[in-house]
């Protein structure tokens, strides 16, 4: 485990939040401010992920400035992509400006490309910490991540109504999830949802004519409707649409829920994980820590060295695929 010669000696943090939103990362950086201010530390915001830290949006944070903010979707410190911090003037340009600001240890809290950054920035000798926070629950070190239960539930309640008027119309839906790269999105509403059909970017080999064949049969035994739920890595589900319609007759409409996902309330589950992670991130600051990944594990809160994180690739687990497919039937 990679510890600095900073333990016990950090006076300030600084915490962003980059990449895509999530629901729940309110309450990590609510965590991460008031954990750190009561140990007496000082806390500076940096807006807008590492374009913001580039660009100086850097602010003094006190308790009252997260005060109101857990029960709220997205991140009242912003976020956004940055190509620059891929490129080693980036990065240390960035090093540079949070040693101007007296910024010894640095909380990000996003996904894998988040964490990417954070490693640069501990190579170039700021103490970094990253939390995990994406609603895909793509990251292989951890079996949670900060904004997957709230979007999962929110995907799952919207399917829940097209299913509705699906069924009234005797209609296939074809039913688009967020997911560019990871499936647990989709495979998780489809087994909650009941789908007959589940498309998954790491299942790139599906057959649509067994699809076809599938909702022909399920018609004659009386079926009233047919639900696809397709990840966002699949895509094309508006031509997907025409092309059953087409070839079984029976009316389908395609639905993309988009970025409604990203948004909303956090659930409970978000908001105490998010801030457990939080002040954990924290404590491992205070560690004299860098470079780490907080993480969960069978029941407990753990932290993974980042170049281990990174290196990790998480897959569909097996067994629940095969559940999803032996009961939609």
């Amino acid at each position: 485990m990679e510890e600095s010669n900073m333990a016990n000696h950090i006076k300030t943090i600084g915490v962003l939040t980059s990449g895509g939103d999530a629901p729940g990362m309110n309450a990590a950086i609510r965590a991460v401010v008031r954990t750190a201010l009561g140990k007496g530390l000082n806390v500076q915001g940096i807006r807008r992920g590492y374009h913001g830290l580039l660009n100086e949006e850097i602010i003094n944070m006190t308790a009252r400035d997260v005060s109101d903010i857990i029960q709220r979707g997205g991140t009242v410190l912003q976020t956004a992509r940055c190509a620059e911090m891929r490129t080693e003037e980036g990065q240390r340009k960035a090093a540079g400006i949070l040693k101007k600001y007296g910024i010894e240890g640095l909380v990000v809290i996003g996904g894998d490309g988040s964490f990417a950054g954070a490693q640069k920035l501990s190579n170039l000798g700021i103490n970094t910490i990253g939390i995990p926070g994406t609603i895909d629950l793509d990251i292989d070190c951890t079996e949670y991540t900060i904004g997957f239960d709230t979007a999962v539930n929110t995907a799952m309640e919207a399917i829940d109504k097209v299913r509705d008027t699906s069924t009234s119309h005797e209609r296939c839906s074809v039913i688009e999830v967020m997911g560019r790269d990871a499936g647990y999105l989709a495979l998780w509403c489809g087994i909650a949802n009941g789908a007959e059909q589940i498309l998954l970017p790491e299942e790139h080999d599906y057959d649509e004519q067994k699809i076809i064949d599938n909702i022909v049969e399920n018609r004659k035994r009386g079926k009233k409707h047919y639900i696809i739920i397709n990840a966002e890595g699949i895509g094309d589900s508006i031509n997907m649409a025409k092309r059953i319609e087409e070839a079984t007759g029976m009316e389908t409409r395609a639905t993309i829920l988009g970025h409604m996902q990203r948004g909303g309330s956090p659930t409970c589950k978000d908001r105490v994980f998010a801030s457990i992670m939080g002040a954990k991130a924290v404590d491992l600051l205070c560690e004299g820590k860098t470079n780490r990944v907080v993480g969960f594990s069978h029941g407990e809160y753990i932290d993974f060295d980042i170049d281990e994180a990174l290196n990790m690739k998480k897959e569909i687990p097996e067994y629940q695929y095969k559940i999803a497919k032996d009961l939609s039937i």
